[in-house]
């Protein structure tokens, strides 16, 4: 178990860092310390801002928010300077495990969306004794990286060109130099009826200045497609996950209804893979719903904290 270290606030959260075996995760808590551990898992290309509005609520109904920046992003660091920058999804997985662990917490609810939602997915279908609820958003997020993904229908496929142009090495040069450009386009495209403003972009901004950004967002999207190898270490979860179990733990699953990058169909047809009688909500707005519907995502927490989990 680590000693979660206090730096600083930031409004009303307590900004603290913990030690992983691979990481030293910086993180903001809000609420009781004895509440719920609730940890809410930011997605790419965002940071720990986009929970503002969500850890607020469940902070005030008595439960502990907890929310971490993942590896590449804002002031979390990789302990070995010499260590792969790695984002494969069985590490961003891992780190989920080794940061409960780290911080000594038995049952956790997890909340979360994109990358995010995925670290939350694997967490609760390896060690469901673990997860005492599970909110995703954009469904069952868990990927099969053995087997080659067909291709999908034209307009998926032009969805996923910053994924085409990150298997490039142009797509690598082109994030180091426009990664603000590229992350505020994402941003806007991802969430069309989203109209967020200057200010709410650069408070989240500085965090893709981290000095992996790059090399963690180009091993993400170039392993899940096969051209980059992953860590051997993490070769047993990759494989247990290209299986596709099902997910066992207490389940919300929300999807933003104009979510132009992770299609609505998916979500309908992966519902098998979750607890039977798992709702599925259906909420205006994009990919970022933490940002765009914080009330809704919050009280989706809080249900099944009070009646599912």
């Amino acid at each position: 178990m680590g000693v979660a270290l206090p730096i600083a606030m930031e409004n009303s959260a307590e900004i603290h860092a913990i030690r992983t075996p691979a990481l030293e995760i910086v993180f903001e808590t809000r609420g009781d310390p004895k509440g719920v551990p609730i940890i809410l898992l930011h997605g790419f290309p965002d940071d720990v801002r986009a929970w503002d509005e969500v850890a607020s609520p469940l902070a005030a109904a008595g439960h502990r928010a907890i929310v971490p920046y993942l590896r590449g992003y804002g002031p979390t660091r990789f302990l070995d300077p010499d260590a792969p920058r790695m984002a494969q999804q069985a590490a961003i997985g891992q780190d989920l495990l080794d940061f409960i662990d780290a911080l000594g917490l038995a049952r956790v609810a997890l909340a979360g969306y994109d990358w995010g939602g995925r670290a939350a997915c694997i967490v609760s279908l390896l060690q469901p004794h673990r997860v005492r609820a599970l909110v995703t958003m954009g469904g069952y997020n868990v990927q099969n990286t053995i087997k080659p993904s067909r291709p999908q229908p034209a307009a998926e496929e032009r969805a996923y060109w910053y994924q085409w142009y990150f298997n490039t090495e142009r797509g690598r040069a082109g994030l180091a130099a426009n990664r603000r450009d590229i992350c505020r386009l994402l941003w806007s495209e991802w969430s069309p009826t989203w109209r967020f403003g200057e200010a709410t972009f650069e408070r989240t901004a500085p965090s893709f200045d981290n000095p992996d950004f790059v090399d963690v967002v180009i091993h993400s999207y170039r392993h899940r497609h096969g051209n980059a190898p992953g860590d051997p270490r993490l070769d047993p979860i990759e494989r247990r996950l290209a299986e596709r179990s099902p997910i066992a733990v207490p389940t919300i699953v929300l999807h933003g209804s104009d979510d132009t990058v992770s299609p609505l169909y998916r979500s309908e047809r992966e519902m098998r893979l979750f607890p039977a009688g798992t709702e599925l909500r259906i909420l205006p707005g994009g990919h970022f719903l933490p940002r765009e519907q914080p009330k809704a995502v919050a009280d989706a927490i809080l249900h099944l904290l009070e009646h599912g989990g």
